[in-house]
């Protein structure tokens, strides 16, 4: 069966409630030693968090805004997913397909949707013009959990090339980062057929070893980035990897953990200057963890990892390549390394700010960047 069901978002006002006793029954660990986020998410700034979304953040809001959106359900591979469908009123724009990561959500891309998919409305061109398609991943959001293991990458990449055919999507371009980015470089390796080429914005490749005695400044910082991450800020995917279920338990119960368990890594991972307030607002950032809270989906997108954390395919892709790099990305790549294993790599380029969220940090910038990297591959769409 291949129907696609029109979805819309409906959460019952028992479940507001539920959630806001919740948040105004935490019960709270002691402070943080250190006057720093070094142990982790401060408990004033968690508390602070908290006291507003029980009394001032307002869901209805963001369930119409969301609602206002083509939203739909299909089944792929026997798993329901859900999926934002929202094309271009211009003629000859290309289909693409772009996917969120973890802690993330399609909530990343509503400040992006309106400058692709109709551009000459926000000072584009219309040749710069796409259909959009924006699915949840599975066990995310409004998608299906699988019940069995064997959701891993590779059969995401496969659904999504099913989903953009069921559409009458027969050539395409997809986009992502984070797990969109596995995601999208298992679908440039699978399915050469109809995928024109990717954009990522959070490129995995292997650091050159023939480069080690002559790194670039750019290379020794990825490197850099890389050991950081691994001593300091890799705790989170080693449990989420090994016991998501266990950890699933706490998050699920307690929307205080849910939120601190996802707005670290937005102090983390975005180009915020110390803070994520700076650069994404109180609502933006609880509108994404609603997106897990909600659809009680912790310990289920928690089991991506399991599937496929460090087991990815480093396998060379021969379609199309285009790569955005951002500073404050966790892992960055320099072009060379890239080369390697991009064999048409026709795009590349480094930005001086912008990090790891970067559609809904950075949203004009990632909108050129997108552009800018697919008019190298129009042509063959036509």
């Amino acid at each position: 069966m291949d129907h696609i069901e029109p979805f819309r978002i409906e959460i019952s006002d028992d479940e507001l409630a539920d959630l806001q006793r919740r948040l105004r029954a935490t019960r709270w660990p002691d402070p943080e030693t250190p006057n720093d986020w070094s142990q982790g998410i401060p408990l004033a700034y968690v508390q602070e968090v908290c006291r507003y979304w029980a009394e001032e953040y307002d869901w209805r809001a963001t369930e119409t805004r969301l609602n206002q959106l083509d939203q739909f359900r299909t089944p792929l591979d026997g798993l329901g997913i859900h999926f934002l469908h929202l094309r271009s009123p211009h003629d000859h724009a290309l289909p693409l397909v772009l996917t969120h990561g973890w802690p993330g959500s399609i909530v990343e891309f509503l400040k992006v949707i309106g400058p692709l998919t109709d551009p000459t409305a926000h000072g584009g061109e219309a040749a710069d013009a796409f259909h959009l398609v924006c699915p949840t991943l599975p066990g995310y959001g409004f998608s299906d959990k699988p019940t069995e293991p064997g959701w891993n990458i590779e059969r995401i990449a496969r659904a999504w090339s099913q989903l953009m055919l069921r559409l009458g999507y027969e050539r395409y371009v997809a986009q992502g980062g984070d797990w969109g980015a596995a995601v999208t470089t298992s679908i440039g390796l699978q399915d050469t057929e109809h995928c024109l080429g990717i954009h990522l914005n959070m490129p995995i490749v292997t650091p050159d070893r023939d480069t080690m005695g002559d790194l670039t400044e750019r290379e020794q910082d990825a490197l850099a980035g890389r050991k950081y991450y691994v001593d300091w800020d890799s705790g989170y995917s080693k449990q989420q990897s090994t016991r998501p279920q266990t950890v699933g338990y706490g998050l699920t119960d307690s929307p205080a953990g849910q939120a601190a368990w996802i707005l670290e890594k937005f102090w983390s991972w975005t180009d915020c200057d110390g803070h994520p307030e700076n650069v994404l607002t109180r609502d933006e950032l609880l509108d994404n963890v609603m997106l897990y809270w909600l659809p009680k989906a912790a310990a289920s997108s928690a089991r991506l990892y399991w599937e496929s954390f460090g087991r990815a395919s480093m396998e060379e892709v021969q379609i199309p390549v285009g790569c955005s790099i951002f500073p404050k990305e966790i892992f960055r790549s320099s072009r060379r390394w890239a080369e390697k294993r991009f064999r048409q790599l026709v795009y590349w380029n480094e930005l001086d700010r912008g990090g790891h969220f970067a559609a809904f940090e950075r949203p004009e910038i990632f909108v050129n960047e997108v552009r800018t990297c697919f008019r190298h591959m129009r042509g063959a769409a036509n």
